[in-house]
C-alpha cells in the first residue's frame, strides 16, 4: 500500500536516490538495506515529507502523503531525538499531542507500553539521566504512541544489548502482527532475515535487488556448504566451483556456484575419515549483499 514510482531526489549535482520503485505491501514488513550513502535515510525522510522528491511520486493507499496524514506514519530516527532535560512523561505527553491524542490516550498507552519494556519506573525520570538502551525504548515508544499505520525503523537495533534487542523485536512482531505495516533499516543481516518478507539492496541511489526474500535467495544461485571432520579438509577450497571459502576451528564453509558442485564435494571426502558434519544451506542475505553491493559495509 505504499507506492514509491520512479523517485529521484538530487541535492545540487549529487543524486541521493535515483529513479527508485518500491511497494510495500500492507500488514508487511520490509528491508531496505544499503551502504553508507546508499540513499536509504533520504528515502524514509521523502516518505515522511521532510524532504521533496526531486522527481516521481510517493503515495499511501492511492493517496499523497502530507501534513494531513503524518498521524498514521511513526518514525524511530537513526539520531537520537529526545529533548534531555524533560521527563519520560513530559516528553511522550509533548509528542503524543504533536499527533492530535488526547491526554487519557497518551497516558494509556504509555502505560501500557512502559509496562511492554518492563520501564515503569523512568516514568517521571529526566532522559538525559537514562541509559542508550532505555533511551532507545522511549524512542520506540514516542513512534508508535498513536498506533500508526505505517511505522518506519532506522537501525531500531543500534546500541542495544541482545536482552533489548529480543525486546524490541518482540514489540515489532506484535505491531506487524496486530496490523501496522513496517519498514526498516539495519546494520545486522539475521535480523532482517528473521523480520522480513521482502526487502530492496539499494547501492548508489538505485535499488540493487528488490522482492520477495526467499525467491531472492532462490535466484542467487549460490549455496553454502558446511564441511566438519576429524581430517583436513583445506583442500576443498581449490575443488572447482568453489567460489569462496572460511576454515572453521574443525573443518570448512564453502560458498558453492551450483548443487553439483556439492555433490562433488561429497564424494571427494568419502573414505577419508569421520564426517560429523555435511550440509548445504542457502545463501545468507550476507552473501547477497557483498556480492550486490561490495566488501564495504557500513
Amino acid at each position: 500500500m505504499l507506492h514509491i514510482q520512479q523517485v529521484k531526489k538530487n541535492f545540487g549535482s549529487f543524486t541521493a536516490v535515483d529513479s527508485l520503485n518500491l511497494e510495500l505491501e500492507q500488514g508487511g514488513i520490509f528491508g531496505l538495506l544499503g551502504a553508507n550513502g546508499a540513499g536509504k535515510t533520504t528515502t524514509f525522510r521523502m516518505i515522511l515529507g521532510l524532504l521533496t522528491p526531486s522527481a516521481g511520486s510517493i503515495t499511501w493507499k492511492g493517496q499523497a502523503l502530507s501534513y494531513e496524514t503524518s498521524d498514521k506514519i511513526g518514525y524511530l530516527p537513526e539520531e537520537r531525538g529526545l529533548y534531555p532535560k524533560l521527563t519520560v512523561k513530559e516528553q511522550l505527553m509533548y509528542l503524543g499531542k504533536l499527533r492530535g491524542m488526547k491526554t487519557a490516550d497518551i497516558l494509556q498507552s504509555t502505560d501500557r507500553w512502559l509496562q511492554r519494556f518492563q520501564a515503569e519506573a523512568y516514568l517521571n525520570i529526566k532522559v538525559e539521566s537514562l541509559s542508550k538502551g532505555n533511551q532507545q525504548k522511549i524512542q520506540f515508544i514516542a513512534a508508535v504512541l498513536h498506533d500508526p499505520e505505517l511505522l518506519i525503523l532506522d537501525e531500531p537495533f543500534s546500541g542495544l544489548d541482545p536482552v533489548n534487542v529480543e525486546l524490541l523485536k518482540g514489540a515489532v512482531k506484535e505491531l506487524n502482527k496486530s496490523g501496522t505495516t513496517i519498514l526498516f533499516s539495519s546494520h545486522r543481516m539475521e535480523h532482517v532475515e528473521e523480520l522480513c518478507q521482502n526487502i530492496c539492496i539499494m547501492h548508489k541511489g538505485k535499488s540493487a535487488v528488490s522482492g520477495h526474500l526467499k525467491e531472492i535467495k532462490r535466484s542467487f544461485g549460490r549455496k553454502n556448504v558446511v564441511v566438519m571432520a576429524d581430517f583436513n579438509v583445506s583442500y576443498l577450497a581449490e575443488m572447482d566451483g568453489v567460489v569462496h571459502h572460511h576454515l572453521l576451528e574443525e573443518g570448512i564453509r564453502l560458498q558453492v556456484n551450483q548443487e553439483e558442485t556439492a555433490q562433488d564435494i561429497f564424494r571427494s571426502i568419502q573414505n577419508k575419515g569421520t564426517v560429523t558434519k555435511f550440509e548445504l544451506e542457502e545463501p545468507s542475505l550476507h552473501d547477497i549483499f557483498i556480492e550486490k553491493v561490495g566488501a564495504v559495509n557500513e
